[in-house]
């Protein structure tokens, strides 16, 4: 989130409100500040006040982001999937590039290229137990798969230490605690993103709706935050950031359950986004059909007595997943954003303005994914907390993976326990 997102209306755009000489930036660290603003657009709005001009900008290519979302979305999960790796990608190499430069790492022996491994290693670790968890079908029918996939944590513990004992041999006395403040920070950015971004995916394979709503309640949240406080905001909210103010907060929180409610209302009745994504090893293409679960099917709910006295109603029609859909809002409206002041905090620290200039108003792709890390791992905890157990296919992938005669162990186990609290019928008992 930038920092002008709710926004005081007497901020000029790009000013610096540092609160000594020593956070005044003495070299630019980013080319945040540069305007990489098209042509086109640059000229349409030439002339306007420079408050304006900002706002036009960030609006345009908001409603062109907003736009290639659900392109992407109707592409299907395979391209989500990509574009969640690639968009892990650009965000490491730009907080990997502020480390670079503000610690003027550019000469340090091998450093850039560890980094890079250290990535691939961690990715590799992450996306082969989804492999394994979700293609298990694929797994068990490529040998080369299925030694990959019983020896997968060895082979990626074992690549990690390549690269550890890689990082010892490039130790050079006069730069040690240099190397060791970019292994540390080349480490934090990889808990930061790529365990986030594994999670993203793991809620995709949930059903898309726990990807799309909970990815778009922090973009409803960010514009209605914005609108609210450019054009209502007096009072600021946290000294980290002065150009955010509470009448931003709250609109942004008002706005954000609305738009979160009738969102997870409308998704919840199509099965193409409630259904959990499955690979079908017949077509090998994903699936998402399925009878949906009773999250998905509407129930009759009794009001409070206060509300049927004030709105006159005993009951009322509801997906249960539009309930769920107040606590994803309120944890986007207010714990959300404090993933934004974390970067703000973060930038200030550094004396940058962005994370980089990719998107003309918006700054780097990382100023528009910081609060979304901390709201995927906060719905991968929900998921698991209150709306589901243990994944029974997951289950069944992990026992097709084990010898035959463990499985065959393991259907004995099963069915002597199911004929002992009288699951099984007697005549499959006596048929046995």
């Amino acid at each position: 989130d930038g920092d002008d997102r709710l926004g005081l209306p007497g901020d000029a755009e790009g000013e610096w409100d540092f609160d000594s000489k020593t956070d005044t930036p003495d070299v630019p660290l980013s080319t945040a500040d540069t305007d990489n603003t098209p042509e086109c657009l640059s000229k349409a709005l030439q002339g306007l006040p420079p408050r304006w001009k900002n706002y036009w900008i960030r609006g345009v290519l908001s409603i062109a982001m907003i736009s290639g979302f659900f392109l992407i979305i109707y592409m299907g999960p395979i391209t989500l999937i990509f574009v969640v790796m690639c968009v892990q990608i650009k965000c490491f190499h730009e907080i990997i590039t502020i480390g670079y430069r503000v610690y003027h790492s550019y000469d340090l022996p091998w450093f850039r290229t560890l980094s890079w491994y250290f990535l691939i290693c961690v990715n590799y670790f992450f996306y082969g137990e989804t492999v394994a968890d979700y293609f298990g079908a694929l797994v068990q029918r490529e040998e080369p798969l299925q030694f990959l996939a019983r020896y997968h944590r060895f082979i990626s513990f074992a690549s990690y230490l390549a690269g550890f004992c890689m990082f010892v041999l490039s130790l050079v006395k006069k730069h040690y605690r240099l190397q060791f403040y970019m292994f540390a920070w080349t480490h934090v950015t990889l808990l930061i993103v790529v365990t986030q971004s594994h999670l993203v995916i793991q809620n995709l394979f949930e059903g898309m709706i726990w990807f799309i709503v909970p990815i778009s309640i922090v973009i409803s949240n960010d514009i209605g935050a914005y609108l609210f406080g450019f054009f209502f905001g007096r009072t600021p909210l946290i000294k980290l950031s002065p150009k955010k103010t509470w009448e931003g907060f709250i609109g942004g929180y008002f706005f954000t359950v609305v738009f979160g409610f009738l969102l997870a209302h409308f998704m919840s009745q199509f099965q193409y986004f409630v259904c959990p994504v499955e690979f079908n090893s017949d077509t090998n293409r994903f699936t998402v059909e399925c009878e949906p679960s009773d999250l998905f099917v509407m129930q009759e709910y009794t009001l409070p007595a206060g509300l049927q006295n004030t709105l006159k109603w005993k009951t009322v029609n509801l997906y249960p997943f539009t309930i769920h859909s107040v606590f994803l809002s309120s944890f986007a409206s207010l714990i959300g954003p404090f993933g934004g002041f974390f970067a703000s905090g973060f930038k200030r620290a550094f004396k940058i303005k962005d994370f980089a200039s990719t998107i003309p108003g918006h700054g780097g792709i990382m100023d528009r994914f910081d609060c979304q890390y901390l709201m995927a791992t906060f719905t991968h905890v929900y998921i698991g907390s209150f709306v589901r157990g243990p994944n029974p296919s997951k289950v069944l992938q992990q026992l097709l993976m084990l010898q035959p005669e463990q499985q065959l162990s393991i259907f004995h186990t099963l069915h002597s326990h199911l004929r002992e609290s009288g699951m099984l019928p007697p005549a499959a008992t006596q048929a046995e």
